[in-house]
């Protein structure tokens, strides 16, 4: 499963590289994915916390470093005397600067290893908040392939609804036509006409469900929907059995590692 997983990031990332405004104008779910993993606004914020949280191992290192503390004292004086002896005007002043100026380093020995912890406990908050991230990239990952799949599946529905629409459109045409030369009546044609209001309602209720699925897929991939190509199976991707896919979530879910 690992491996599985390597590879999916890898033709993800892969699929990045290769996006430009030369590519193919039908969008893969693997394009799909790839622009889900570089703009997504909630994990570029959990990378960002990510690294947020790394700046506290060298917090926590600070502990093992000396400190250093500088210290300086400067002090003016003047001092006025009379000299008379010497004659009028011979006033005399003498000024006096004294200065003190000291480092001071201090380097703890032993702290009864407060900062040996601080370092471990530092160090398994960021590879917690690495699986973390990592599970924020599966929840992404999975909520934009969803949102491809139904804006696929939701466009092919307002196309049918459509469809339906204007075959019931003539259906009620023909039931029209028929009363007009007395081989139908008034019920036929009020139910054909009835069976052609509701699916130009349901034709507008589909419509707006495929803009709703459009909406969701710009948000969470951070692009509009153009011309999407259909997914593969990844049926043998799946584990062979419910046991087998619980055991590898208990063991390798990010989540659960975090």
């Amino acid at each position: 499963m690992p491996s599985l997983r390597k590879s999916l990031f890898a033709a993800v990332l892969v699929s990045a590289t290769a996006l430009s405004p030369l590519a193919a104008s039908a969008e893969t779910i693997l394009g799909a994915l790839s622009k889900a993993y570089q703009n997504n606004s909630q994990l570029n914020s959990a990378r960002a916390g990510v690294r947020v949280t790394d700046e506290g191992v060298a917090i926590a290192k600070s502990g093992w470093r000396p400190t250093i503390t500088g210290s300086a004292d400067i002090d003016f004086s003047r001092s006025h005397f009379d000299a008379r002896s010497n004659g009028p005007g011979s006033n005399r002043s003498i000024s006096l600067t004294t200065g003190n100026f000291g480092v001071q380093i201090d380097q703890t020995l032993f702290d009864g290893f407060q900062t040996r912890n601080n370092v471990a406990a530092a160090e398994s908050q960021v590879r917690a908040s690495v699986e973390s991230l990592r599970n924020t990239e599966e929840n992404i990952l999975f909520n934009a392939a969803s949102a491809y799949m139904d804006v696929i599946r939701d466009r092919q529905v307002a196309v049918l609804t459509e469809q339906n629409l204007q075959f019931l459109t003539e259906q009620a045409r023909a039931a029209r036509s028929r009363f007009d030369v007395g081989e139908g009546t008034r019920t036929d044609v009020a139910q054909a006409d009835a069976e052609r209001s509701s699916a130009v309602a349901e034709l507008a209720a589909a419509r707006a469900q495929a803009l709703a699925s459009a909406a969701t897929y710009r948000q969470i991939v951070g692009d509009e929907p153009g011309r999407l190509r259909a997914a593969s199976p990844l049926s043998k991707l799946l584990p062979s059995n419910l046991d087998a896919a619980i055991a590898i979530a208990s063991s390798e879910h990010p989540a659960i590692l975090a």
